[in-house]
């Protein structure tokens, strides 16, 4: 009967010892998900970065910011898009005054756009 004890107290004492060296399950997880969220917020600034980057290049105006007044009223050039969106709502049928209030233009400057896409 004591040698059954002394082995159980033995082989727990052992046990107890190699607990001590085996690998925390937990710490890697929580180091994976560390990583995890890391790269996630990195990526998530460069997306932002990124998209204000575009924002500010299609807000941008051709025209320089400091300029010198020219005799007369000369015409601003309307971006690309904006052409488009114009040329689109034209095709859906809007009549002028909406597709100016729409694309932020004047009626003169849509009607332009439209015969020039007639020409």
């Amino acid at each position: 009967m004591t040698t059954v004890i002394i082995s159980l107290l033995s082989l727990s004492a052992f046990l107890f010892i190699i607990s001590f060296f085996q690998r925390d399950r937990y710490k890697t997880l929580e180091k994976d998900m560390e990583e995890l969220s890391m790269n996630f917020l990195q990526e998530n600034y460069t997306l932002k970065k990124r998209l204000k980057v575009l924002e500010e290049e299609l807000l941008m105006d051709e025209t320089p910011v400091f300029h010198t007044p020219q005799a007369g009223n000369p015409k601003k050039k309307v971006h690309e898009i904006v052409k488009n969106q114009v040329l689109a709502l034209h095709g859906q049928g809007m009549n002028l005054e909406q597709i100016a209030r729409q694309s932020a233009l004047p009626i003169s400057d849509v009607q332009e756009i439209i015969r020039d896409k007639s020409i």
